[in-house]
């Protein structure tokens, strides 16, 4: 299973690549005493920031509400905008919104791309982190105002 979606994967970039559409994702920062929640999926080999893309006819907080749900088995009491960045790379023409929940439940449940799940301390992070999650974690831990630019 997990080498059939790691060439989905693959495959999908590719299309992507080839016909260039503009996609809306969402993310959020869960964070929880002084931690922050990360996924690894099985088709990736860096940890990232909960979140996927946004479906046709979902608004910002519905499509969040519904990764953070499929990814960790989370239910969010509070979700706060964070920020909204761009991503170039690759070729691609990525919009994500951040969101950030601190008051949230979780059932301990994931979907079928989630390989593992953890808290990490802010100052421990995960060697393999994607650079873009990284950046949204120091933006937080920063402080700062403005919170939107390349991700």
């Amino acid at each position: 299973m997990k080498i059939i979606l790691k060439i989905l994967y693959q495959a999908s970039r590719f299309l992507l690549l080839l016909f260039k559409p503009v996609t809306n994702g969402v993310r959020v920062l869960l964070v929880r005493d002084g931690q922050v929640l990360l996924v690894k999926h099985i088709y990736e080999d860096k940890w990232y920031l909960p979140g996927g893309l946004v479906e046709r006819g979902e608004t910002l907080d519905q499509a969040t509400r519904r990764e953070v749900m499929e990814e960790v088995g989370a239910s969010l009491d509070d979700l706060q905008l964070f920020g909204a960045y761009s991503n170039f790379e690759e070729g691609r023409n990525d919009h994500i919104i951040v969101f950030i929940s601190q008051e949230f439940n979780l059932n301990g449940q994931s979907d079928h791309e989630i390989e593992a799940m953890a808290f990490y301390p802010f100052d421990k992070l995960p060697e393999k982190i994607s650079s873009g999650s990284k950046k949204r974690i120091d933006d937080f831990l920063q402080g700062g105002a403005t919170r939107y630019g390349l991700w």
